[in-house]
């Protein structure tokens, strides 16, 4: 049967223009601040879409690069529920109807619900190029269970709480190629919001122990990819914990909460560490409020469980 498949994949590269060969991965980076990708699979039977982008003008401008390629859009992923990652959701349904929108049902009742205000916050920042009616995805993901989209065969895990609550990454195992959404950035901000820092080091060890064979990596922000970029994530988080670590003691000087002295003191070691990354979100305020909310987590539990 492997030889089977293998012989099958090669008469589907032989067979197949170089611009659609399968496994090929497009990708779409909307400009900076709080750029993000939008990536597309060249499966045999069509594209597979792997998130939105942001706003209304950015997925016109993707469904433009989609319809440049020739192939039919064979189906939409979405890795999470982040604004940034579904705004254009709407957009690409509507230019290609037929296409089966993916996502888990935690990441549905997200972008259906609103929870955490996120999709208010981004209509403050991003005016009418931001939905003012989300589209949520109409088919399930079964999380850590493979999908097949096209002809091609996707494997699934989930993550959370992390970088978000839920987040789904796809992994493509003939070509080793993997799409681990949020969990994963390349030389950007994170968005460490969300309180969840150990949380999101123990998903980066989980997605490295999940997808030992991956090969390349294709992050929700940054470009492509060594493995290497795993614990490039974990090490930012790490030094940001330390960073914030002494501002969040009980005996610095605002306690739990990050003077305006500790904040500039803080934000310069990270840019000292870390200089020109990029915010992942547009939100201008993002170092600060990641500096509040890892020290909230810190003056909650100092240090993260073992295991």
């Amino acid at each position: 049967m492997k030889k089977l498949i293998l012989a099958l994949v090669l008469l589907l590269l032989t067979a197949t223009p170089a611009s659609a060969r399968p496994f090929d991965v497009g990708r779409d980076a909307s400009p900076n601040p709080g750029s993000v990708t939008v990536q597309w699979i060249s499966a045999p039977l069509g594209l597979i879409v792997i998130d939105s982008g942001r706003t209304l003008s950015e997925a016109c401008k993707i469904v433009k690069e989609l319809r440049a390629t020739g192939r039919p859009v064979a189906g939409i992923v979405i890795t999470h529920a982040h604004p940034d990652h579904v705004g254009g959701l709407g957009v690409l349904h509507k230019a290609f109807p037929n296409a089966p929108m993916y996502a888990t049902a935690a990441t549905s009742t997200e972008i259906r619900t609103d929870s955490k205000g996120f999709y208010a916050l981004t209509r403050q920042i991003d005016g009418a190029d931001y939905p003012a009616v989300m589209t949520v995805p109409d088919h399930v993901i079964t999380p850590n269970q493979p999908i097949t989209i096209g002809g091609l065969r996707l494997e699934t895990a989930e993550f959370g709480p992390g970088e978000t609550d839920a987040a789904t990454a796809f992994y493509e195992p003939l070509s080793h190629k993997l799409f681990p959404g949020d969990v994963v950035s390349n030389h950007m901000t994170p968005a460490l919001l969300e309180e969840h820092s150990c949380g999101w080091l123990a998903d980066l060890d989980r997605l490295r122990a999940r997808f030992p064979y991956a090969r390349t990596l294709y992050p929700g922000h940054g470009a492509p990819g060594s493995p290497s970029l795993i614990a490039k994530q974990a090490q930012y988080i790490r030094d940001f914990r330390a960073f914030v670590a002494p501002a969040a003691t009980a005996d610095s000087p605002g306690g739990a909460t990050v003077t305006p002295e500790e904040l500039v003191s803080v934000k310069a070691e990270i840019d000292n560490r870390y200089p020109n990354y990029p915010n992942v979100a547009s939100l201008p305020t993002l170092m600060d409020v990641n500096i509040a909310a890892v020290a909230h987590e810190l003056a909650t539990a100092p240090a993260c469980p073992a295991g």
